[in-house]
């Protein structure tokens, strides 16, 4: 079956995209459009017409990484299933070995490329707090839990959750042996407990 004009450039986009977070990683951000171009397979003027800039294509890695990790807000459900569902996906995310050096990446460029650095914040992590903030507002509604002031819980969540991994991370420090399953579902029933009605 011949694929569509959609599909084909969903998948250029995906194939710029991955090739941009690979790039970032080994070479940051100094990494040239042309460069991203090759290596995702595409023509300079594909590549433009998508993204017009590395800050264009920062929010997008941004937004779907976020999208991932914010993914199981969406399930509905039991609220300790979803918390440990999103846990766990934060923590291999971030985490993870091919995850550090795009964040890393942007830490180091952030005093002279600020543009950027805001607009990956506010794609990624500013949008899925705002997210998770929601969905404890909504349980807080309710009734499933009491969460009087959901933006703050949220950050709560997400640095129990993480500890020191996102610092490991963005620092190149390895992280000691841990189960991301385990450290989810431990933090996701602490924090229900905290929250009960």
């Amino acid at each position: 079956m011949p694929r569509i004009a959609g599909q084909i450039d969903e998948t250029k986009t995906e194939a710029i995209l991955d090739a941009a977070l690979e790039l970032f990683a080994e070479r940051g951000v100094s990494t040239s459009m042309d460069a991203i171009a090759r290596k995702a397979g595409v023509s300079r003027q594909t590549l433009y017409n998508r993204f017009p800039s590395k800050v264009d294509i920062g929010r997008a890695l941004a937004e779907r990484r976020s999208d991932a990790i914010s993914a199981p807000l969406r399930s509905g459900g039991d609220p300790q299933a979803v918390l440990t569902a999103m846990g766990t996906s934060l923590l291999q995310k971030i985490c993870s070995p091919d995850g550090n050096g795009s964040m890393r990446g942007v830490a180091l460029m952030s005093p002279t490329a600020p543009d950027l650095a805001r607009a990956v914040y506010d794609a990624g992590p500013a949008q899925g707090l705002r997210r998770l903030t929601d969905w404890l507002a909504e349980q807080d509604r309710l009734g499933t839990l009491s969460v009087p002031e959901p933006a703050l819980a949220a950050e709560m969540f997400v640095g129990m959750v993480l500890g020191h991994g996102h610092l490991r991370s963005v620092l190149g420090v390895p992280h000691p042996a841990f189960d991301p399953d385990a450290r989810a579902a431990e933090t996701a029933r602490r924090f229900i407990r905290a929250f009960a009605p």
